[in-house]
């Protein structure tokens, strides 16, 4: 996977759902009809928007496309993602509006989340930047984009660009409920249509997706349906564990960060990832790097809060690995 690039293109492309997160953390129980205090927050959001940050803040060339509302928190939006260093080639919608996310944070830091059907739900086809897609090195997209048709052609079609052009393509499954919702079998059949190279599962996705429980035979049952592809299992405090067709199955420890808000931490996961991975094609040392940013996040509130001198001193024996 690695190599030169040249000046038009991007290492990554990200497809998906850029919105809002609107993020709560109670100080007591929610009460029916009642009322407490906490800490209420609006961050920038979306599962590949977030991926695609965290791409570029670990020093890769990262483009995002998605749907937004023609409003107000649209531009807000793609502003946060210029300024984050993400190149935006954005669709606007004038029939919907840009998404937002409700995220219900416990006193553990594990996040419930409610996704609002906005314009990133909205993608067709038609309306994908195909010379973005041709000129990139690498697709990356979530699951929020396959839940439901559209945007789940747009997504498809995507893939196939991306492909047909010689680019590689990794996917993330997004959430186990909505795997439970949709329907394993059907959520199978519609990977199917997606020729990914890495998948980003975590541990309930993954049993989703398999129906095992046990964390050995979920990996075999992963790398058995899909040998050809490099699986970075993701496993909260536990780490993580890698597995493709030339890295022996290695578990990477998690950092000691206490955790305060879980939100985005699987998107950070992938995004800094997929910066060194596709730079130098050593999965290990991409999750060494990639647990190193999931832990910084967890341990503040929100996806991409604002980068200070501890993220860069985590990052900066990796940045050297990563094309400019």
């Amino acid at each position: 996977m690695p190599g030169r690039m040249n000046s038009t293109e991007h290492l990554l492309v990200s497809l998906g759902d850029l919105a809002w997160d609107v993020l709560a953390k109670p100080d007591t129980l929610l009460l029916a009809g009642g009322d407490t205090t906490g800490r209420l927050e609006l961050w920038g959001g979306g599962s590949a928007a977030n991926a695609a940050v965290w791409a570029a803040r670990a020093g890769a060339r990262v483009a995002f496309t998605g749907k937004i509302g023609r409003d107000h928190f649209g531009e807000l939006a793609v502003r946060e993602l210029q300024e984050e260093g993400v190149a935006p080639h954005v669709i606007e919608s004038d029939e919907h509006r840009t998404g937002v996310i409700l995220g219900l944070i416990d006193r553990a830091g594990q996040r419930a989340m409610l996704t609002g059907q906005g314009a990133d739900w909205e993608l067709l086809p038609e309306e994908l930047p195909e010379s973005v897609l041709r000129r990139a090195r690498h697709l990356h997209l979530t699951a929020w984009s396959l839940f439901r048709d559209p945007p789940r052609a747009a997504a498809v079609r995507a893939a196939q660009i991306a492909r047909e052009a010689g680019a590689t393509v990794s996917l993330d499954p997004s959430s186990f409920q909505m795997i439970q919702q949709l329907g394993r079998e059907r959520f199978l059949d519609v990977l199917d249509q997606v020729p990914f190279d890495v998948l980003f599962p975590n541990d309930d996705e993954a049993q989703a997706l398999s129906g095992l429980t046990a964390q050995d035979a979920v990996m075999d049952w992963l790398r058995e349906r899909y040998p050809q592809a490099l699986i970075a299992l993701k496993l909260d405090a536990r780490g993580s564990l890698i597995e493709g067709p030339t890295t022996p199955r290695t578990a990477v420890p998690a950092t000691p960060d206490r955790v305060l808000d879980a939100t985005g931490a699987g998107d950070a996961f992938g995004g800094a990832f997929l910066a060194q991975y596709l730079t130098h094609g050593d999965a290990v040392r991409a999750a060494e790097c990639a647990s190193q940013v999931g832990g910084w996040v967890v341990a503040r509130f929100g996806a991409r809060p604002p980068a200070d001198d501890e993220l860069r001193a985590r990052l900066a024996p990796y940045l050297t690995a990563v094309a400019s």
